[in-house]
């Protein structure tokens, strides 16, 4: 499990997370929920050890991992799926995702045939480069990079945002399906209420830096989520 325990966050002088406790249980989708810039992004990048917090802590399996760096963390099993993709647009399909084999054993470091059966697109695209991919398909190649380090968390940050319905369908299928095969944990950052509402078990909802709603997804409180979904 994942526990983040009244982090605190700032950027100079300004105060973007406030006191923030999430818990993302095992072999759970767990759906972060949030207009743009109330925090989502900040909290993630804390987690994954990219930006220090100024306060609190955060635990994987009752490890405290607050101090972390991004690559102890991977090596421990956290993925992360950058809002932005971030994939290397010089290098071909598959050297991006031989990039995310390193936190590995050596003789396990080779791309397994399911990525190709999760995403059929990036088998015929191979030797193309990053660069020369749709925003979907570079969503998809993401992802994919992240699934290659066999992680025990997925974090995924808007996998949705700007991209066609087509492969948000795709993206959809892909994360039922890592749900139901179990083994597991995801943190999904979405601000489309309606693309989460079947995937996710659990939800909480940010607010100017602030957790103000949490819960079971299959609760009764949709209208009261929506309320801090619109502007």
């Amino acid at each position: 499990m994942l526990k983040v325990s009244n982090l605190d966050l700032h950027y100079g002088a300004a105060q973007a997370l406030r006191s923030v406790s999430l818990q993302v249980p095992d072999n759970q989708v767990t759906c972060l929920l949030g207009r743009n810039g109330v925090g989502k992004t900040s909290l993630l990048r804390a987690i994954v050890g990219q930006i220090p917090a100024s306060g609190g802590s955060v635990s994987w399996n009752d490890t405290d991992i607050s101090k972390s760096s991004s690559e102890d963390l991977a090596r421990l099993g956290l993925a992360y799926v950058p809002q932005g993709r971030e994939i290397f647009p010089l290098l071909t399909v598959r050297e991006n995702l031989q990039t995310g084999l390193f936190v590995l054993p050596r003789r396990e470091r080779q791309i397994p045939d399911e990525i190709f059966e999760l995403f059929p697109v990036l088998g015929d695209m191979l030797w193309r480069r990053g660069g020369d991919l749709s925003g979907g398909q570079q969503q998809q190649l993401a992802i994919a990079r992240a699934l290659v380090m066999k992680p025990r968390l997925l974090i995924l940050d808007e996998p949705t945002e700007g991209i066609q319905p087509s492969i948000i369908k795709d993206i959809e299928r892909v994360i039922r399906l890592l749900r139901e095969r179990g083994g597991m944990s995801i943190l999904l950052v979405e601000q489309y209420f309606d693309f989460v509402r079947a995937l996710a078990d659990t939800y909480a909802v940010m607010d100017r830096g602030e957790i103000v709603m949490a819960g079971d997804m299959h609760s009764d409180h949709e209208d009261a989520i929506m309320k801090h979904m619109t502007i």
